[in-house]
């Protein structure tokens, strides 16, 4: 027996995540390597075949032979991401594509965690990007800037901000954490070991953002200056959220591992946003950034998903028809 179902692929700093869904039941696959990168962009060849494996490992049990729609967040689009047809062209046959969504990660994270009403949602992993948006002429984004530029209060962050205040500690500087210290050597060993590998492996913000459960245990242990590190994270967070909300209702909604961490950091990143905001509502997610990667896929099977470039790009075959006679959008239309 076969089936044609629907696959909803997310792919972060934390690597990819795949939800798929088809006749009445589900499935789940990860793969938890970095994305692959090519000269700091996202290397779309690699990642499309890590994809497919996930793919077609989760959907070996539902007996799924085709997709009628697939959505893919991917981390670095817009920006690091310079021809997402790619995806389309690598993965159209393989699955048997009705229709392909290629978004950012943070717009799969805002309909993950607002369905698709307007609002600003704050997407924090090994990175951090917010998008304010209503899904159709708004679109505000603020930070995503990659781990040199930006990223403020995001997993790289943290885990940057609590090696160096390890590496003070084993200086003798003032401002250090010997709490951190003994997380840093338990973790990676002599401290010249932790630069060869930031410095020379091609992925900094992978391993920087390693260290932040590490901040994380430091801080609930009762270590000041780790604890100080989450309160600023939060802060970060709280601001971004403000920072993307210009031109919408002030629904603020979050998403992306990070916020696992809520006791340490959902206090200061809330109360952020309502000092500066103060008719902001405070929405706590309806689910992940794979729930919506999964919503997208949903829409663009039935043809109700309109590209907005460069945050959203629909790819369809005109010769597949939507369900209901409407017209799926052809592969590189502009926005309605």
């Amino acid at each position: 027996m076969s089936r044609t179902g629907l696959a909803g692929v997310d792919v972060g700093g934390g690597g990819v995540r795949v939800r798929i869904e088809a006749g009445g039941s589900s499935a789940y696959g990860e793969d938890a390597a970095p994305v692959p990168r090519e000269k700091g962009r996202v290397d779309l060849d690699r990642l499309a075949a890590r994809i497919a494996g996930v793919v077609e490992g989760a959907a070996t049990g539902l007996e799924v032979d085709r997709f009628a729609g697939m959505a893919i967040g991917v981390t670095g689009l817009p920006g690091l991401v310079r021809d997402p047809g790619r995806l389309w062209s690598a993965l159209r046959e393989r699955f048997g594509l009705g229709t392909l969504v290629v978004t950012g990660d943070m717009v799969t994270t805002h309909v993950g965690a607002l369905g698709f009403r307007p609002g600003v949602v704050v997407a924090a992993g090994t990175g951090v990007i917010t998008l304010g948006t209503d899904l159709a002429g708004v679109w505000n984004q603020s930070d995503g800037w990659g781990h040199l530029l930006g990223d403020h209060g995001g997993g790289a962050w943290i885990g940057r901000e609590g090696l160096q205040a390890a590496l003070r500690a084993h200086d003798g500087r003032s401002g250090g954490s010997p709490a951190m210290l003994d997380h840093l050597t338990a973790r990676f060993g002599d401290p010249l070991d932790l630069v060869a590998l930031v410095y020379e492996s091609g992925s900094a913000a992978h391993h920087l953002a390693s260290f932040a459960p590490s901040v994380a245990e430091a801080a609930r242990a009762g270590d000041h200056v780790a604890r100080r590190i989450w309160i600023e994270a939060g802060r970060h967070l709280g601001q971004t959220a403000v920072a993307a909300a210009s031109g919408l209702e002030p629904d603020v909604s979050w998403g992306g591992r990070l916020f696992d961490a809520a006791d340490l950091l959902m206090e200061p990143f809330q109360h952020t946003v309502r000092m500066l905001l103060p008719g902001a509502r405070l929405t706590p997610p309806l689910g992940t950034s794979a729930d919506g990667s999964l919503a997208l896929a949903r829409a663009a099977a039935d043809g109700s998903i309109q590209p907005r470039h460069p945050y959203l790009y629909v790819f369809a075959d005109h010769r597949t028809p939507a369900p209901g006679g409407s017209r799926v959008p052809r592969a590189g239309e502009g926005p309605a």
